[in-house]
């Protein structure tokens, strides 16, 4: 099966982006790069009338530093993965575990790009990108990351129900906020819970009720299924984010409407 398998075992749906999208995202990076080295070529010169040949050399190696490894690194950290070359084509670089990339994986990405793409013109990543089951080039291989497509239509949720057993439990439990990506694993399982191998779904299970469970209190009635816990804490979690925002936005329309009276002593206008 295609896609992220995250460190709960959570197929997510994405895809690997092919060679041909990659390529395409490169060549539109590298055509920004241009235009922006253009302008920085000629705001040099004008700044650098006569340079000496240990400035020349100083600024190339600088030059070629930043082109290759600095930029590179900066960008795909600063965007999670997202160059505007990759986001027109819709795909974004992540983890193998479906994670956003970090500083070490860019870093680690760029300094194997040197070679693979600048020294080789992009042939040895083009190769290995086509060869490769994921679309990973060399870099990817070695950072543990891959190239994935992130447009497509979104697909309708199924809602989680709470349990009616678990309902009178959920109402009265102290629920702490729940981490976003464990919520979202939680989430992705529930949805998945049906499709996936019976002994990992068993294992799956268990091991995010137990991780669910330090942020509840008190635990629910001992033989409590572990996908009816994860649904009742989802539900309520769901239910009570509801409420406070209702609640919320009758405080504001209340605050509201008293900042828009006339001061006291002139009525209000009668329609």
């Amino acid at each position: 099966m295609d896609g992220i398998i995250t460190g709960e075992g959570v197929v997510l749906d994405s895809r690997p982006a092919s060679a041909a999208s990659r390529l395409l995202a490169a060549l539109l990076d590298l055509l920004l790069l241009g235009v922006v080295l253009f302008v920085v070529f000629i705001a040099l010169s004008a700044v650098i009338t006569s340079p000496s040949e240990e400035v020349v050399r100083i600024v190339g190696v600088v030059f070629l530093a930043t082109i290759t490894v600095v930029l590179p690194t900066t960008v795909d950290t600063l965007t999670r993965g997202r160059s505007l070359g990759k986001l027109a084509l819709g795909i974004r670089i992540v983890r193998d575990d479906g994670g956003p990339i970090v500083f070490r994986q860019s870093f680690v990405r760029a300094l194997v790009g040197v070679g693979e793409l600048w020294l080789t013109f992009g042939s040895v990543a083009l190769i290995c990108s086509i060869v490769h089951p994921q679309g990973k080039r060399v870099g990817d291989i070695l950072a543990g990351t891959y190239a994935v497509r992130v447009r497509g239509a979104a697909k309708v949720r199924t809602p989680i129900v709470m349990p009616p057993m678990l309902a009178g439990w959920a109402h009265t439990a102290d629920l702490a906020r729940l981490p976003d990506g464990l919520a979202l694993s939680v989430r992705q399982f529930l949805g998945r819970a049906a499709s996936l191998h019976p002994a990992s779904r068993v294992q799956l299970g268990s091991q995010l009720t137990a991780e669910v469970q330090r942020y509840v209190n008190p635990l629910p009635p001992l033989g409590t299924h572990p996908e009816a816990f994860l649904a009742a804490v989802l539900a309520e979690r769901r239910d009570r984010e509801l409420v406070t925002r209702l609640r919320a936005g009758e405080r504001d329309a209340a605050e509201s409407s008293l900042l828009q009276r006339l001061p006291h002593g002139v009525p209000d206008p009668v329609d």
